[in-house]
């Protein structure tokens, strides 16, 4: 992967060491698993493992495939999915995924910090005072911006440290949770306890009933940001036959995890009483009473909280460095390429923070903290909807297009119709999910439904819109003079393909070292 240098030259990050099967499953399933939708499918009983088991194959599946085939292709190549989707469509189009790309994770920040102000609300032992603070809106709102800004101006002080943090809270506040979760499900069953979901219910859901099917579209959401690990592609032993199997495992450990945590979920809790926001931490509390280990509620909602902050941490400054690295080429005005001592981008993450503290202030004109963090959800999941749809496009369209280049990890051995299929699939279900995703669920009051269509379609068109603005007004003195970026292939101009040749005789070298063993790793590797 190719990373700036004071120079303003390409320079290549060695690495030697290649990962195993084991570190990427792991990866994909700390990046991908988040507790925090539990609840949302818990409302179906029986029939939530059908839409986790169709999500996953129309989506979870087509978009981690398809992601590692895009990133072998441009391995020195900056942008991501600008660089993917603007090989196929052009830089606006590419523009338009990056920035959509980095918008929906700034809305992510308000509804993953509800469920951590949600969790830290029931560190207390009485839980009716819980519950009433965890749904005090002023209360939501003063967590969700003491943490989102406690975060920001850590990762402005730089994010060396955040992986480790990223790492322990994967492992304490989300894996270990669903583990014990799971386990006290199947204590409380095999000890002969009364089940609250009907286990004689339908698998295969009622597909005429709009309201099952616009809550459980949420769940495409879930499984958002498998396509990460496709960057690694490159540092995989034998990426053509480890990574399919990494990641067919990590997505039906993934699968797993939701299914059994959904269903313990459901096990204790009955489908009505079910909340969005605070079930989890309820159900949990309602297990430790039967097993009278109440002291350990406490505990979990610490660890749940901390798996948040955790997340937060290492996504706040994530997503903004891609849009950082596309300003700096000269497709945003300077302002939002000030970087601080530290080489972070400080300009964009106060400008995200503002965002955040605007969306968290929404709270209080909707009827409630459940109601704010599903219309939130919905808005993030409708635009990260459309990145994948031109992610499935691009992918796709450049097999045409791009037809002799190299793909080191290629879906199918010939011809172009593994990819249609897989592709194709994706693109459909992402299509079925985004259409579904604007009409309201009726299992929660959303008050006005002018309110939700407002927010949710008029929202659409602003984000949408914005990035062509600012492309409308693009001056060329925006460009920084010293960038490193890689042009387009589609580039023809003749300094565009020097710096293509230049940039991928350096890859390949690094290559050549790496194959017989002459690189070492680097001192941040």
């Amino acid at each position: 992967m190719a990373t700036p240098t004071t120079s303003g030259k390409t320079s290549v990050v060695k690495q030697s060491v290649k990962m195993g099967v084991f570190t990427l499953i792991m990866m994909n399933i700390v990046a991908v698993v988040s507790l925090r939708g539990l609840p949302a499918e818990a409302e179906y009983g029986i029939s939530s493992a059908f839409y986790y088991l169709l999500a996953a194959l129309v989506f979870l599946i087509p978009v981690s495939l398809v992601a590692a085939e895009l990133a072998a292709m441009f391995p020195y190549q900056q942008g991501g999915m600008f660089r993917w989707v603007g090989e196929a469509f052009g830089e606006k189009a590419g523009f338009l995924g990056i920035w959509l790309q980095w918008i929906e994770s700034t809305i992510w920040y308000p509804t993953v910090l509800t469920f951590g102000a949600v969790s830290l609300a029931f560190i207390g032992m009485d839980h009716v005072f819980d519950s009433h603070l965890a749904a005090n809106k002023i209360y939501t709102i003063v967590v969700v911006l003491a943490i989102y800004w406690l975060a920001t101006f850590i990762s402005l002080k730089g994010m060396g440290w955040v992986g480790k943090v990223s790492k322990i809270g994967g492992l304490v506040g989300t894996i270990a949770p669903v583990v014990i979760l799971i386990v006290c499900g199947a204590i409380y069953l095999i000890g002969g306890g009364q089940s609250q979901m009907n286990w004689h219910g339908d698998f295969i859901p009622n597909f005429s009933n709009f309201n099952n099917i616009v809550l459980a579209v949420s769940i495409f959401l879930f499984y958002a940001g498998m396509e990460m690990s496709g960057v690694h592609v490159r540092d995989i032993q034998n990426p053509t036959k480890n990574y399919p199997k990494a990641v067919i495992i990590g997505a039906l450990a993934t699968v797993l995890i939701f299914i059994l945590g959904t269903y313990a979920l459901g096990i204790i809790i009955p489908a009505k009483d079910i909340n969005l926001v605070q079930s989890l931490l309820v159900g949990f509390d309602n297990y430790f009473k039967v097993f009278h280990i109440r002291w350990a509620s406490p505990i979990i909602a610490i660890a749940l909280a901390f798996g948040v902050l955790a997340g937060v941490l290492t996504w706040v400054a994530g997503p903004s460095k891609g849009v950082f690295a596309v300003g700096k080429a000269g497709f945003l005005p300077p302002f939002f390429q000030k970087a601080n001592k530290n080489g972070v981008q400080k300009n964009i993450l106060y400008i995200q923070g503002a965002a955040v503290t605007f969306l968290a202030f929404i709270m209080v004109v909707m009827p409630s903290v459940e109601s704010f963090y599903q219309i939130l959800s919905q808005l993030t999941c409708v635009l990260y909807l459309i990145v994948y749809l031109l992610m499935f496009a691009a992918a796709i369209y450049l097999r045409y297009s791009m037809k002799n280049a190299k793909r080191p990890y290629r879906l199918g051995k010939k011809g172009n119709g593994v990819m249609w299929l897989i592709g194709g699939v994706g693109f459909i279900g992402s299509l079925v999910a985004f259409v579904f995703s604007f009409f309201p669920p009726g299992q929660i009051p959303m008050g006005s439904p002018a309110t939700w269509f407002i927010v949710l379609i008029g929202g659409t068109i602003l984000f949408v819109v914005l990035p062509f603005i600012i492309q409308h007004y693009r001056k060329p003195s925006w460009k920084e003079s010293d960038t490193d970026f890689v042009p387009f292939h589609w580039d023809k101009s003749p300094e565009a393909q020097a710096q293509l040749a230049a940039a991928a005789k350096a890859f390949e070298e690094q290559q050549a070292a790496e194959n017989t063993g002459d690189s070492q790793p680097s001192a941040k590797g």
